[in-house]
């Protein structure tokens, strides 16, 4: 079979099976080689890898994948798909398609099964409503991963990217570089893409650390007061932190703690590096261990 980065062979193919896109899924088809080449270099996929793709659609990326890398096992949601995807991707011994929400998939378990355990690499085109969710939880629940490289929305790659200060710097800034070294491969235009999204697309690349950048007593707590600091922008931390969820300080405490740490107690959240927030965690637990002991 041609491949299906040419754009005639994916009309062909959603012609021949009569699909229709579901909004709810983010379904956009890759219809451009030169960008689907980038999504491998940026992977890095060699012989050696093993690849778990998420949402492979009608298999463009996987045929990519299944050339470069060892392995593949491409985890499409959309039942639809499989009768498809079995066809487009039969020449290539070296796939299992598995119709499941990666939401619900023991991620631990398919790494074990897959790949003796051994670290991954994701690859990803995602639609933007699963974006955060599906990175934090391959992040969160420790999945053993080299990295991994997601297409999605251009401002959400930014928004990975973001440093201390800008604009798109957030709450998704920090989780992201906690757990991972971003790096922007491509910015990736609508007519790349069957049917068109409505706004650009990047591909990034998220490198796990092997160790974090910064070390905290209780990841918990830095999370919480992250959250917190950006679910009211414009709040001060003392006015954002005193009594948001899963936190327990006064405004006399963290006005105590920010001054400690040299920082003005009317800094806002989005002015605070990781190191800075992490100080902060650090500062309020030795104040929690002090009135214990005390």
């Amino acid at each position: 079979m041609e491949k299906l980065s040419n754009p005639q062979q994916t009309i062909a193919v959603i012609k021949k099976y009569g699909f229709d896109f579901k909004k709810q899924f983010g379904q956009n088809f890759l219809i451009d080689a030169h960008v689907l080449e980038k999504i491998i270099a940026a992977a890095e996929i060699t012989k050696e890898d093993y690849v778990v793709e998420i949402g492979p659609g009608i298999g463009t990326l996987t045929q990519y994948l299944a050339e470069a890398a060892r392995g593949v096992c491409a985890v499409e949601i959309d039942r639809r798909l499989i009768p498809v995807l079995e066809e487009t991707l039969q020449e290539y011994d070296n796939v299992t398609i598995v119709n499941q929400d990666i939401m619900k998939t023991d991620l631990c378990e398919l790494v074990r099964e897959k790949n003796g355990g051994r670290p991954i690499k994701v690859v990803a085109n995602l639609p933007y409503y699963i974006t955060t969710p599906i990175i934090m939880r391959l992040f969160e629940e420790k999945v053993p991963l080299d990295s991994v490289t997601v297409m999605v929305q251009k401002e959400v790659a930014d928004r990975m990217r973001a440093s201390a200060g800008s604009k798109e710097y957030g709450a998704l800034s920090l989780a992201v570089q906690y757990y991972a070294e971003p790096y922007y491969a491509a910015t990736v235009p609508v007519n790349c893409f069957i049917p068109r999204p409505g706004v650009n697309s990047a591909v990034i690349r998220l490198k796990r650390h092997e160790v974090p950048p910064v070390s905290v007593p209780d990841e918990k707590q830095m999370f919480d007061m992250i959250r917190a600091a950006f679910g009211q922008r414009r709040k001060t931390m003392v006015n954002a932190l005193s009594g948001a969820p899963g936190l327990h300080y006064s405004k006399e405490e963290l006005t105590q703690a920010l001054q400690q740490l040299g920082l003005d107690p009317r800094v806002r959240g989005e002015a605070l590096s990781l190191e800075e927030f992490a100080k902060l965690t650090v500062r309020l637990s030795e104040m929690d261990r002090k009135e214990t002991e005390g």
